[in-house]
């Protein structure tokens, strides 16, 4: 059986990512961030100096993409890179009083973006399960 686009999950998944970004760009272009900056932001403001490697597992970024992402956050002055004193292999990252404060301003983008979907929270939350379910699945993450 041969399935056209609009009748693949597949298709229907990349679709939605894409109008995922479209509607958060509106919301983060007048803070100055990217997506990708802004899961940082908020994952950062969550759980201040955490290690790079920790970052990239809970994003689920490689440090190949994490490592450029990171180092353009620190020139904007949001957040500092350090080697652990006690373990200098592992780089403990923490937001400045500047990433501080554009997380704050962040802190409503998560509302705006749940008023677009036209979704309740119990659906948004139910609907961010199946997908955690269907990511984990697919590809678990590296412990």
């Amino acid at each position: 059986m041969t399935l056209a686009p609009p009748d693949m999950l597949c298709f229907a998944l990349h679709s939605a990512a894409h109008a995922v970004h479209a509607a958060y760009a509106p919301l983060l272009d007048p803070l100055g961030l990217t997506y990708p900056q802004y899961l940082v932001l908020m994952a950062l403001s969550a759980r201040d100096g955490q290690t790079v490697g920790d970052l990239g597992s809970d994003l689920r970024l490689e440090s190949n993409t994490l490592t450029p992402l990171l180092k353009r956050m620190e020139a904007a002055g949001w957040l500092t890179r350090r080697r652990d004193s006690t373990d200098e292999r592992q780089v403990r990252i923490a937001l400045t009083g500047d990433g501080l404060a554009l997380a704050a301003r962040a802190s409503g983008v998560p509302r705006a973006f749940a008023e677009k979907t036209g979704l309740t929270l119990p659906q948004i939350g139910d609907l961010r399960d199946i997908l955690a379910v269907l990511r984990d699945r697919l590809k678990p993450a590296k412990t």
